[in-house]
């Protein structure tokens, strides 16, 4: 049986088709998982590094180390990669508006929050330079909100401001759904429920009016090589199931 985690690790992988030679950063198991997915199947050329200062040519389960190092990524060259928009990030977003504005700082006023988080990272570097996605564990009313309480990761609508030429937004995938920026003016539109989600039940969890188009596909399932690659490769201790539940 294929579970809904698979499927959203799946689409995850997919985020990378053509690719090339980028660096792929990801946040997250599922999203560790479909990177890596990528690089084993449709998208060889990938760019995979510890997060440090080393370049890797394995592709290891998610909790298990690199081995092989293939190059040498000292920070000042990671800083490269992303002004020259060589290189696809796929974030978290404790909250998120209808035109994509991230917020990775804190709930509430921003002189008085009520829940402090991670901060902004290099959220507006990212969506300023190169192509961003996001990935979302538990869709619900208070992750997709009217109007982010910070703006970290810059959407549609800010770019569209202050003219950001290499904005790029790609795709937020949750444990419901895939959604991009297509819809009117750049706000969120609905691309594919996974199988088993009804269209209404993804409206429902956002807090904003979402864009669905007349015909709303079913999230493609990963393929018989896919799954077991996800299950005896990638994620043989099943942290996926962990990240999402429900098949």
């Amino acid at each position: 049986m294929i579970t809904r985690a698979e499927v959203a690790a799946t689409a995850c992988s997919d985020l990378f088709r053509g690719a090339g030679a980028v660096l792929a950063s990801s946040f997250g198991v599922i999203p560790t998982i479909g990177a890596r997915l990528a690089r084993l199947t449709h998208a060889p050329e990938l760019l995979l590094s510890d997060g440090d200062a080393t370049l890797f040519a394995d592709t290891p389960a998610v909790d298990r180390p690199f081995t092989r190092p293939e190059g040498h990524l000292p920070y000042a060259k990671l800083f490269e990669l992303i002004a020259t928009g060589r290189r696809h990030v796929i974030m978290g977003a404790p909250q998120l508006d209808r035109f994509g504005n991230q917020n990775l700082s804190a709930i509430g006023d921003r002189n008085r929050p009520t829940h402090q988080l991670v901060g902004p990272r290099g959220a507006a570097t990212n969506t300023s330079n190169h192509a961003t996605s996001y990935f979302v564990p538990r869709h619900a009313p208070r992750v997709f909100v009217p109007d982010v309480d910070i703006v970290t990761g810059v959407g549609s609508d800010n770019a569209a401001r202050v003219g950001m030429r290499f904005h790029d937004v790609r795709a937020i995938v949750t444990d419901l759904a895939v959604l991009d920026l297509s819809g009117p003016g750049g706000t969120m539109a609905l691309v594919s429920v996974h199988p088993g989600v009804e269209v209404a039940s993804v409206v429902a969890a956002t807090g904003f009016a979402l864009h669905v188009p007349e015909d709303v596909p079913q999230t493609r399932e990963p393929d018989a090589r896919e799954r077991e690659l996800i299950r005896t490769v990638l994620d043989p201790r099943q942290l996926r199931e962990r990240e999402i539940r429900g098949v």
